[in-house]
């Protein structure tokens, strides 16, 4: 089952407060979306992109982009744009909100993330700190 904003109605009987919607897990930017989509039927066909966020480098959390066959039991499945990326449980409270891109640069091509729950990167910008 994906992750999709959702909001509940106020409930007129007990007096509570509407909840706001939930913003969503992950969503693609144009240029993320159609590189992923190149990848789904190029060189990657029939696996799926899993991102999840692992303890490592000099501010103590990175991205972790891995192609995995199918769905594993613990991950969340965001749908943007038609195209399918996979997200490790244990990374969505460090990745809601977050847009994923590609970025064409002159001697560099790659996703980045724009993570609204980061607080500081490294010098290197490898790495992460919420």
């Amino acid at each position: 089952m994906g992750y999709d904003a959702m909001t509940v109605d106020t409930n007129q009987t007990t007096g509570t407060a509407p909840r706001r919607a939930l913003p969503p897990l992950m969503s693609l930017t144009d240029a993320a979306a159609e590189r992923l989509q190149q990848l789904y039927t190029t060189g990657q066909q029939g696996r799926l992109l899993r991102i999840a966020v692992s303890t490592k480098g000099c501010s103590g959390k990175s991205y972790d982009m891995s192609w995995v066959e199918e769905k594993g039991e613990g991950d969340e499945v965001v749908i943007d744009k038609g195209v399918t990326v996979l997200i490790d449980r244990k990374a969505t409270l460090f990745l809601i909100g977050t847009v994923m891109d590609y970025q064409v640069k002159q001697l560099e091509a790659g996703f980045t993330f724009i993570n609204p729950n980061e607080k500081g990167r490294c010098g290197c910008g490898e790495s992460f700190h919420v």
